[in-house]
């Protein structure tokens, strides 16, 4: 008995040291994997290379814009971060022969400037933004693309950031003429004249060297030619941004002036906005009869409390983490979010819009075109703790995932409350109409001012946060994302 026990506990001991050895001796895979292994240049998902992929390269080359990031990013065999001439090279001799080795060797005879067959994959994290590389390859807007003459716009002379700002504009003309070129033969008279507009802009800006507004331009050129149809809008919505602009034009007024001034009161100022409600909206509006709002802070007082609440628990972590990826990493947003003022000058609210354009449609591509559930998404997103809310403890408010996780469109002291009120009133346009939206927001702007005895920064807010609310209206319900 006591001869077996021995027996027993030396084999307990054999057995744990073999099982430690192993477990610390032996390789394990302690990492998860979360990377794919992306076969460049393989255009179609067939791992090889062949005449198939040539013949989507052709294609991509004449209408990039039309392909998929990832197919975009699997062109970019040099790893330069663009698309030009030498990817093409290297594409074109490695799906003359199908082998990269042969590839390299027939090369320019064996020149060094072939990449590495190993070089033809690429790890790519999963939990990673997938940046499109920008396309530079010449000769691509059409002669007759009211943006022909950026064709010649990137010039090696430029400083680097130039060069990339330059890079950025060809490319953004790429894609804004191959939707232009779908769109030429159906567009309205008004687009017509606005198109005509912004591309006198884009002239100027590029006669001064002005590279950086003149890309957020042309960005906001292209989402306009991929998104906006104004025959699918409205009279209402036709119109709304013609009040808009009055209303910026009003807060650099000689009466807005002499308001602050004191040599007039709150009366005037909501006297000419009245009428620019009737001659521009042709509603019949007394801003100062309007009656008190509902709390706009529970949603729920505007639009079906149940339905509102079921699109924002759709949003999963998932949801999240590609909003946030995108707002952290995607090109064209980062350049739209830049545009910022020293405090207190973008009095009009311009800085503003474009990066919510953005945002609001990634949150559509997200959400697979559902504008509720975008509008939910958003609104999880870009919520603040509110000040007023002092009896909860601090650690238990509400916290903001845009504060915490990415940049904000507009100036920093708006902090979120502009983009809130972008995304809240255009919400309400959908649950209720894009008329009543705009009345619950100038009633509840003329009861916020009112709180504030009508003092000169109360109105000047008014019309600010009415500007933010317009254009959420006007871009919510409009929005008609073609390319998801």
């Amino acid at each position: 008995m006591k001869k077996s026990y021995i027996i027993f506990i030396v084999a307990v001991f054999i057995l744990s040291g073999a099982g430690i050895y192993i477990y610390l001796g032996f390789p394990t895979v302690r990492v998860p994997l979360t990377a794919e292994l992306i076969m460049l240049g393989d255009l179609n998902e067939d791992n090889r290379w062949n005449k198939q992929d040539e013949e989507i390269l052709i294609k991509f080359v004449r209408s990039p814009h039309d392909y998929s990031d990832r197919i975009a990013f699997k062109i970019d065999v040099n790893h330069n971060g663009l698309i030009d001439n030498e990817d093409i090279l290297i594409l074109q001799q490695l799906y003359k022969v199908e082998n990269p080795y042969q590839a390299a060797d027939s090369f320019n005879k064996g020149s060094e400037a072939y990449p590495r067959a190993r070089e033809l994959f690429k790890y790519h994290p999963r939990n990673e933004y997938l940046q499109r590389p920008v396309f530079t390859l010449p000769n691509i807007i059409p002669n007759d693309s009211p943006l022909s003459f950026l064709s010649g716009i990137i010039n090696d002379s430029y400083s680097p950031y130039q060069l990339e700002l330059v890079r950025e504009i060809y490319d953004e003309a790429v894609r804004f003429s191959i939707a232009y070129e779908k769109r030429k033969d159906f567009l309205e008279p008004v687009e017509i004249e606005y198109l005509k507009g912004k591309t006198k802009l884009c002239k100027t800006l590029l006669e001064k060297g002005q590279f950086f507004n003149l890309l957020l331009e042309v960005i906001s050129l292209t989402e306009d030619a991929e998104t906006l149809f104004y025959n699918q809008q409205t009279p209402f919505i036709q119109k709304i941004l013609y009040f808009r602009d009055h209303l910026r034009s009003l807060l650099k007024s000689e009466t807005f002036r002499e308001f602050k001034g004191g040599k007039e009161n709150a009366d005037k100022i909501f006297k000419q906005i009245d009428q620019y409600i009737s001659s521009d909206l042709s509603m019949d509006l007394r801003l100062e009869n309007l009656s008190p709002p509902r709390d706009l802070l529970k949603l729920e007082n505007y639009a079906d409390r149940i339905k509102w609440q079921y699109y924002k628990s759709t949003n999963k972590k998932n949801d999240f983490e590609r909003l946030v990826l995108y707002a952290q990493y995607d090109r064209r947003y980062l350049r739209a979010v830049s545009k910022t003022t020293r405090k207190l000058t973008d009095v009009t609210v311009e800085n503003h819009n474009l990066p919510m354009i953005l945002l609001f449609r990634k949150a559509l591509q997200i959400k697979n075109n559902d504008k509720l559930a975008a509008v939910g998404l958003l609104d999880e997103a870009i919520r603040i703790p509110f000040g007023w809310v002092h009896s909860i403890p601090k650690n238990l408010l509400p916290s903001s995932i845009a504060l915490e996780n990415f940049l904000l469109p507009g100036n920093k002291e708006d902090s979120s409350d502009k983009s809130r009120h972008w995304n809240v009133f255009g919400g309400i346009s959908l649950y209720k109409s894009p008329e009543e939206s705009l009345k619950i927001a100038l009633a509840r702007e003329v009861q916020d001012a009112k709180l504030e005895n009508y003092s000169p920064e109360s109105m000047r807010e008014f019309v600010r946060d009415s500007i933010a609310n317009i254009n959420g209206i006007y871009y919510v319900v409009s929005m008609r994302d073609q390319k998801y």
